[in-house]
């Protein structure tokens, strides 16, 4: 057998190298489906005991802002303005732990450092 490791005509590994291409494609198939139902999927967290609710798409863009009118005093909009501001970054915090998950379960938590992000 010739020192290139050749087997009747087929580089040895050939059949690996067709099975990690269709394994890729698999994955990417798999993460365009992930990405469609992240994007679909709604985040919502509260603040301020509730008064503040926040709700994100899985796009990380803010959907909705409800204001209980108890969390309105004129003599303290900045307190208002704080709530706000909590309850969107924990919504978005949610969305960006759950893609994270995901994206753990697709890759078997292999860190393909922004291949697919």
């Amino acid at each position: 057998m010739a020192k290139g490791g050749y087997r009747g005509g087929m580089p040895m590994g050939g059949m690996n190298q067709m099975q990690m291409m269709k394994q890729a494609q698999k994955m990417q198939q798999d993460l365009l489906k992930m990405q469609q139902e992240m994007e679909e999927k709604q985040y919502e967290a509260t603040a301020g005991g509730g008064v503040i609710t926040a709700v994100v798409s899985g796009k990380r863009e803010l959907v909705r802002v409800t204001i209980d009118p108890e969390a309105v005093d004129p003599d303290d909009v900045e307190m208002l303005q704080d709530m706000v501001v909590a309850a969107v970054n924990e919504a978005m915090r949610k969305a960006e732990a759950d893609s994270a998950q995901n994206m753990s379960k697709l890759t078997g938590g292999l860190n393909l450092g922004g291949l697919f992000g």
